[in-house]
């Protein structure tokens, strides 16, 4: 699937408080190249598996509190990229609105779907056998998800049907969240307005 050509829809967010600093620039309409500086590597590498896998183009550089612990940081970068994602895209006209995701990462299988409808809402269904991947808290995904999920005004669905390996489930859910908001984004032709029948989202 293609998308439709349109001038590209991008934004730029900053937001800093007393825990973090963080600027970044999205587009939408990109090729899934990034430039991602967090201070916390894991985020580093599942940031720049998203922005791939979804072709968005991301320059994020965070700076944070960890050498308390990576929590206000991530559940930032949540807050700022949900805000990025609701700038580029405005009043949501035109887009097919929902997106799904189904990645397999070795013995894990993750499921993403997302639906852009201004109803913020996360269900969560991710079982980890360990709390860690490496020296990442993994339980601060679901953070970094609900933070997004709160700022972007999106329904999103994970599920992760099966997996051992923490960092094997995490990076699925990644790469499915990237693919899920791929096609949510899209322009579609056949949407003149938003894809609701009651006229708004």
């Amino acid at each position: 699937m293609t998308r439709k050509k349109a001038n590209k829809r991008s934004a730029k967010v900053a937001r800093a408080t007393k825990e973090t600093d963080i600027k970044l620039e999205l587009t939408i309409e990109g090729k899934g190249k990034s430039a991602i500086t967090t201070g916390i590597p894991f985020m580093d590498h599942m940031l720049t598996l998203m922005a791939a896998h979804g072709f968005f183009d991301l320059t994020l550089n965070a700076k944070g509190d960890i050498e308390i612990d990576d929590h206000h940081t991530v559940e930032d970068i949540g807050i700022v990229l949900g805000d990025a994602f609701n700038k580029a895209l405005g009043g949501r006209k035109g887009i097919k609105r929902y997106g799904r995701g189904l990645v397999p990462m070795d013995e894990a299988l993750a499921s993403v779907v997302i639906d852009f409808s201004n109803r913020p809402f996360l269900v969560y269904h991710v079982n980890l056998k360990r709390d860690t991947a490496g020296r990442f808290d993994a339980q601060l995904i679901q953070e970094f998800f609900r933070a997004f999920v709160n700022r972007s005004g999106v329904t999103l669905h994970i599920n992760v049907m099966y997996g051992e390996n923490t960092h094997h489930i995490i990076e699925a859910v990644f790469k499915a969240f990237g693919q899920a908001l791929d096609e949510a984004t899209m322009l579609d032709s056949r949407i003149t307005e938003v894809r609701s029948t009651k006229g708004i989202l």
